[in-house]
């Protein structure tokens, strides 16, 4: 019996667990009240990106803004017939500067071919998935462009896309 004790006393023991989780929780603390601290302005880093922020917005809300918008006459897309989904109606508006506007106005026939010729390419699944919006406009948007010239048309805004 005494070798038993012996032996159990030898064994090395189990290194304590104790400041791992001391450390963890101060961590957790310490990234806590920083988070804060940036947050509530104790910690703001520099007063003047601030007040250059502030300073950009009153010129934004001062100013008139340098748009135009030339509207795209509505597209009345006919689909294959499946599903009872037959048309597609198309509405839209292109975001242009105001120095750009006539030269955009004046191609805008070119601009309707090749909407009509990109939309009636899109398989009709496609339409119906609400996901796809977005990269339906980007690929309008960069057709667009394409056929406009680099820095006419900044966006498109999509006014109207119905499927009935």
């Amino acid at each position: 019996m005494t070798a038993d004790a012996d032996v159990a006393e030898d064994a090395p023991r189990k290194a304590s667990k104790l400041p791992l989780v001391f450390g963890f929780v101060l961590a957790i603390l310490g990234a806590g009240g920083g988070f804060y601290a940036v947050q509530s302005g104790v910690l703001s880093g520099s007063d003047s990106s601030d007040a250059a922020e502030k300073e950009s917005a009153s010129e934004t809300s001062n100013t008139e803004l340098d748009v135009a918008f030339v509207a795209i006459d509505p597209l009345v897309i006919s689909l294959p017939g499946q599903g009872g989904r037959d048309h597609l109606r198309f509405a839209a508006q292109l975001e242009v500067r105001p120095d750009h506007a006539a030269e955009v106005e004046a191609i805008r026939p070119r601009i309707v071919d090749v909407l009509n010729g990109y939309l009636r390419a899109i398989d009709i699944a496609s339409l119906e998935d609400p996901a796809t919006l977005p990269r339906l406009r980007a690929q309008m948007l960069r057709r667009i462009q394409v056929v406009t010239g680099p820095g006419r048309v900044d966006d498109i805004l999509i006014m109207e896309f119905v499927l009935s």
